[in-house]
């Protein structure tokens, strides 16, 4: 069993910074392959980055264009999205997955979710 908390959404201005962070706990969370989607009012969850928790290799959504970075800090149990400069079209809520299917990108794949932390970026 795994549980997620995710933390670090708010309001903020186009252009600023947030650090996402998903604080993991269980026996076996070691064992699993994280990510991170995102949903926006109406539309379909979508992937946004994943990560191995053990080797840190990263993988990220054809939309992120290099601007998110995935990370995990063991010590502390956690996954980190790394937004440097938020664009109003970023506004969803954003969710922490865990899952045993390497590399996947689509959510059913992922066997454990966080209740989700809500961006909204304002222009």
């Amino acid at each position: 069993q795994v549980q997620l908390v995710e933390s670090g959404g708010g309001l903020v201005q186009a252009g600023d910074s947030l650090r996402l962070s998903c604080a993991a706990s269980g026996r076996t969370f070691s064992s699993y392959y994280w990510a991170w989607f995102r949903q926006y009012q109406g539309k379909e969850r979508e992937f946004v980055a994943g990560i191995t928790w053990t080797g840190g290799s990263t993988y990220y959504g054809d939309f992120v264009k290099g601007r998110f970075t995935i990370s995990r800090d063991n010590a502390k149990n956690t996954v980190y999205l790394q937004i440097p400069s938020l664009k109003p079209e970023d506004t969803a809520v954003y969710f922490c997955a865990a899952g045993l299917v390497l590399y996947s990108r689509v959510g059913y794949d992922y066997n454990y979710w966080g209740q989700g932390t809500r961006v909204t970026v304002s222009s």
